[in-house]
């Protein structure tokens, strides 16, 4: 894009949602931005920029002058552990509290010797940062983390619940078949059952905080003056097209990951966003497998499970007899600590083993990795698509099962479990690993991966292509192009 000078260098104000999940893809924007010659600002809490603090250390937050780190409160007490917040609570929070301390840190941030603000890239679910825009006169762009398929379906929140659909009657309805209504009048998704429908729809409460606070912010999605997506258009095309024709325009600039291959900056490379510290033991063990041996599981940073489904889990592993490398957060087991039977411990020492976090990515795209448990978290998902790697899917929560669902009947790279029982989960493990229908996926996953590359790629890649175009329509606006 060429530099822009110092006086007239625009400056994005990055304010991703205070989760793991959320913070990835807005610091990889913020990056992708930054190379294009961005002066950044990045927004964490106060909460997160402690943990940041404690997994990477003070020297990556002076990394460089024009990428700076600024913290607003999100208006809860701090946990007692490192881990994420109650997420119902943090919704309601952020979109009661956060407004009034972004405002005064855009007036500070103007107030500094940074570059005047020129824009704002907000997370999709922080929406008062739009009123911050307005206010300033500047862009305000909205990144939903989700894949395009489940923003979708958030947008149809308004209308289940119109249409008496949500909330539930009776908590029966979860399991008496209720779930397998079809719904078929979502624009860009043929049809698609209620339980693969993000799962805050799953309440008899029609107060329920999550349900009002995707209603409320679907709401002010059109807002925006653009919408982005971490995703690419030969997976998502039918709903990206839909989504074109009834929201402000939206971009999809995915897979994040491989559009960062492009960006040659040692400084900018090393400053990483994990709240978690890494272990590095992953790789050197990996490096003593072969390839396409082991099975990577890691359920993601919110999701949490039972000690029953831990056991579970551990014993379907164990039973495969397939190495595995199995990450189990400090807070994985509600209430808890995770605790695995020693026997399973001992069991499988020399084909497992256990991790607490470790970089996702280099994981995935190691040659022994040949399949990943996943909770079908969105970033998951797109790293294992970039990655080339099949899947099975346990989805925990939000629109994880939509996530699931494409996945498995649409993509064909995911197996879906149903049920927590070792015995499921031995013979989809088997499955995935060395059965007809793994291989079938692994094809189909290899195709994936080649179509993810194109996409990011210099010159004519959709994806590449969509993130220059977002950024001269809308970052700078059609009037600045000229200037520059």
């Amino acid at each position: 894009m060429g530099s822009f000078g110092t006086t007239k260098k625009p400056h994005a104000v990055c304010i991703p949602y205070p989760a793991q999940g959320h913070i990835n893809p807005m610091f990889k924007l913020a990056k992708l931005l930054h190379f294009k010659g961005f002066h950044i600002t990045f927004v964490n809490s106060e909460y997160n920029h402690k943990r940041l603090l404690k997994s990477r250390g003070t020297p990556f937050l002076r990394a460089l002058s024009s990428f700076r780190f600024e913290t607003i409160p999100d208006g809860l007490p701090d946990p007692d552990v490192d881990a994420t917040q109650h997420i119902p609570s943090l919704c309601d929070s952020t979109r009661r509290t956060c407004l009034p301390h972004f405002r005064n840190l855009l007036a500070k941030l103007n107030n500094s010797d940074a570059p005047p603000v020129s824009c704002i890239v907000a997370d999709g679910i922080m929406t008062f940062s739009l009123d911050a825009a307005e206010e300033l006169g500047v862009p305000g762009v909205l990144l939903w983390t989700t894949s395009a398929c489940g923003f979708m379906c958030y947008l149809q929140f308004e209308q289940l619940f119109q249409k008496g659909i949500t909330p539930l009657k009776d908590s029966s309805d979860v399991t008496n078949g209720y779930l397998e209504t079809t719904i078929d009048w979502i624009p860009g998704i043929k049809e698609i059952q209620l339980r693969d429908i993000p799962s805050f729809i799953r309440t008899t409460d029609s107060d329920d905080i999550m349900l009002n606070f995707f209603q409320l912010e679907c709401k002010n999605a059109p807002r925006a003056s653009a919408i982005i997506l971490n995703t690419f258009d030969t997976l998502e095309h039918d709903v990206l097209e839909a989504l074109s024709s009834i929201l402000p325009p939206v971009y999809s600039i995915g897979p994040l990951n491989l559009l960062l291959k492009s960006v040659d900056d040692k400084e900018l490379n090393a400053i990483e966003s994990n709240l978690w510290k890494e272990d590095s033991e992953c790789m050197e063990w990996l490096n003593t497998k072969e390839p396409n041996s082991v099975v990577y599981v890691n359920f993601g940073s919110i999701t949490v499970v039972t000690s029953e489904q831990l056991v579970e889990f551990a014993w379907g592993l164990g039973n495969s007899n397939n190495s595995f490398l199995w990450v189990i957060r400090p807070d994985l087991v509600a209430g808890e600590n995770a605790v695995l039977p020693p026997e399973f411990v001992k069991e499988t020492k020399n084909r497992g083993l256990l991790s607490t976090w470790c970089s996702q990515e280099q994981v995935l795209n190691h040659p022994a990795i040949g399949g990943f448990l996943t909770h079908s978290g969105w970033n998951s998902k797109l790293e294992s698509v970039s990655a080339g790697v099949p899947m099975i899917c346990w989805p925990f929560f939000a629109e994880q099962q939509t996530n699931c669902r494409f996945c498995c009947k649409e993509w064909g790279i995911g197996l879906e479990i149903e049920d927590v029982k070792r015995d499921k989960i031995e013979s989809l493990v088997k499955e995935l690993m060395d059965g007809e229908k793994g291989k079938q996926m692994k094809e189909k996953a290899s195709q994936w991966k080649e179509l993810a590359k194109n996409a990011a790629s210099d010159p004519y890649g959709t994806s590449f292509l969509n993130l220059d175009n977002m950024v001269y329509e809308v970052l700078l606006g059609k009037n600045v192009i000229n200037q520059f």
